[in-house]
């Protein structure tokens, strides 16, 4: 047997890639993907892209085009909403098991967690946002010292993504999340369960209305902008 590396493989690399320009907006609903064309500018054989287009297709990124080939599939309304339900109350208890047994490490490599999501903030990259988001929220699962909760959210996260990016990508969206990873924080410190998990599920709640309005808009057909959260 060979012995076992971390290392990620090429095919998992390119499908990193894709899903990346997935989350960040740049490959839209529908877009059709050509295997030469992916492998020529990641500089990889066709092996590995087709490798990581079959996983995209089995995880619903991707399905099959008329003819023959694949697009971006377009993003499923029920799923959604059944994934942010579900996230709202394992966000909600991880911030309060945070609350009870987490406090001193809140306290400690919390609030660098927040500087890391300013300063993405500031630059206003959708990838470092994104990465930042879930460094955080993994933060909270870590510390709630419960080792389910991220065993369970963690086959979602690959969704989330893309619908982070959406809503990253509008008006001051950013700043107000990390308003609210702030004051979760602040509730973990002060051992304020009850505050924690109210301000948890609030959080997953508001980005699951602002996401779920903004696509059942597109699905209609309707462009006028929406009036900003507060």
């Amino acid at each position: 047997m060979r012995p076992l590396t971390s290392q990620p493989s090429l095919a998992e690399q390119v499908c990193e890639q894709i899903l990346s320009e997935i989350a960040g907006g740049r490959l839209a609903e529908n877009t059709r993907l050509i295997q030469d064309d992916i492998a020529k500018t990641l500089g990889v054989s066709r092996q590995p892209v087709q490798q990581a287009l079959l996983l995209l297709r089995n995880q619903g990124f991707l399905r099959d085009a008329p003819g023959r080939g694949l697009v971006v599939a377009p993003i499923d309304l029920d799923f959604v909403r059944d994934l942010y339900e579900l996230r709202a109350v394992t966000e909600g208890l991880a911030c309060r098991l945070a609350a009870e047994r987490g406090v001193a490490k809140a306290k400690k490599s919390g609030p660098k967690l927040i500087e890391e999501g300013r300063k993405a903030e500031v630059e206003g990259s959708v990838s470092k946002l994104i990465a930042a988001d879930m460094k955080f929220h993994e933060f909270l699962y870590e510390i709630s010292g419960n080792s389910l909760i991220k065993e369970t959210t963690q086959p979602y996260w690959v969704h989330l993504r893309r619908f982070m990016g959406e809503v990253l990508m509008r008006d001051e969206t950013p700043r107000r999340i990390w308003d609210q990873h702030e004051a979760i924080l602040q509730a973990v410190i002060r051992g304020n369960p009850d505050k924690a998990e109210e301000l948890g599920r609030a959080h997953i709640a508001k980005a699951a209305s602002i996401y779920i309005s903004r696509l059942e808009r597109k699905k209609q057909g309707l462009t006028q902008p929406l009036e900003k959260a507060s």
